[in-house]
């Protein structure tokens, strides 16, 4: 991770979607019969043709969104890019052989691809691409923004700030509160909460916004018609009635492990700030993380126990100047949003609990502990203890984990 500087400047000339089709170089006559822009065409029928191309492109395997964006850059239009000589796209120098392979033999394969593209609002999918008025414009400032977004629900409020929040999939009960806190708390102040709907962190980011009853968004690593992890189908559905579920991989592709670094980066790019909530040091959160810092976006991070490897990552990232996060006014304050109240962590008021009850409490941590531990240090039997801690839990004040273990609740 390199030291966190801003680094707003352009990455590689990468053009915009109105560059790209305004050109017609002479290179694209002789496949082109027109210009893209053509007097003949109704402009909404024109970029339809594009739009459709753009969805048959994005289908074909190992050619991505940069190679795309060239392509288009080279011979003028993308509609044009059905039909290719392999001659011409040699030629332009664009693809590997492998791509100008996949290239040819999706030739075959277009008319049922295109059959795929006229059930997209059956079922209830939206592509939108660069070319259209709502394809989100913080992506177009990133080097490899996608060519193709397919949506279920909506996609990130423009007038609004956004913050990503992710973390460990394998994170503590504190760190699921801290993020659902978090979460909730800047989506209570009008900020959007987007994160990669995974277990862990990024769940709990999109529950404590659910739960302020504001949307929020998930970029997923698959097609957006296959929910992943199964064990968020519930989730998934809230987040495409409040929300939305986005990604640019096409329908029906499974998840894998090479899919999830490209989605990060969708990630960083739809977010104004990016915080992390626990993470180890080497972590996937760490890549969306640097994606952020590539793309000019302020990262924070909330800071944890030195000794604990869940925090290993973040306190990394602060060390490298990240900015520290112990409360959403931090962010809030970054961003420029007046806070209503200020929002503070802190324990729980005690003092209406009983003096066995206070002993119990004072003995935890946020950091869940086994029950025979918690027993040890109370000088408590097991079964007493275990009593106490059940009267804890349901008043609110504890959170109890697998195997007998318990923790602070915040």
């Amino acid at each position: 991770m390199r030291t966190m500087e801003k680094r707003r400047e352009s990455e590689g000339g990468a053009k915009r979607p109105e560059e790209i089709l305004g050109e017609h170089s002479g290179k694209d006559e002789r496949i082109c019969q027109q210009p893209f822009w053509s007097e003949n065409l109704a402009e909404t029928e024109k970029l339809e043709q594009e739009r459709q191309a753009l969805f048959y492109l994005t289908q074909i395997p190992d050619v991505g969104a940069v190679s795309i964006r060239k392509l288009g850059e080279y011979f003028g239009s993308f509609s044009c890019l059905y039909n290719i000589e392999e001659t011409d796209l040699r030629e332009s120098g664009i693809l590997r052989e492998k791509q100008i392979l996949a290239f040819l033999k999706a030739v075959e394969q277009r008319e049922s691809i295109m059959e795929q593209y006229g059930k997209l609002a059956e079922r209830e999918i939206r592509f939108v691409t660069p070319l259209d008025k709502e394809y989100p414009c913080q992506l177009l400032q990133i080097y490899d923004y996608p060519m193709g977004l397919y949506v279920r629900g909506k996609l990130p409020a423009p007038e609004k700030p956004v913050v990503a929040i992710v973390g460990a999939r394998g994170c503590s009960e504190y760190g699921q509160s801290l993020a659902a806190m978090f979460a909730q708390m800047l989506s209570e102040e009008g900020t959007q909460i987007i994160s990669g709907l995974a277990l862990g962190i990024d769940g709990a980011a999109h529950r404590g916004a659910l739960k302020a009853g504001a949307d929020t968004y998930g970029v997923m690593g698959c097609g957006v018609n296959i929910c992943y992890p199964s064990a968020h189908y519930k989730l998934y559905g809230q987040m495409i009635e409040h929300g939305g579920i986005i990604s640019e991989f096409p329908l029906d592709t499974r998840p894998d492990r090479m899919h999830f670094p490209m989605r990060n980066r969708i990630i960083s790019g739809l977010a104004d700030a990016i915080l992390v909530v626990e993470a180890k040091e080497k972590s996937g959160s760490l890549i969306t993380a640097e994606f952020g810092l590539d793309q000019g976006k302020e990262i924070f991070a909330i800071p944890g126990r030195i000794t604990d490897h869940l925090s290993g990552g973040c306190n990394r990232l602060i060390q490298q100047g990240a900015h520290m996060a112990i409360s959403p006014n931090d962010i809030l304050e970054y961003l420029g949003v007046k806070c209503r109240k200020r929002l503070i962590i802190h324990e729980k008021n005690v003092n209406a609990l009983a003096k066995p009850e206070k002993m119990v409490y004072a003995c935890l941590d946020f950091k869940a502990k086994h029950l025979e531990e918690i027993s040890w240090k109370c000088g408590m039997s097991i079964s007493e203890c275990m009593g106490i801690l059940l009267e804890l839990e349901l008043q609110g004040y504890v959170f109890r984990a697998a195997n007998h273990y318990y923790g602070k609740k915040i």
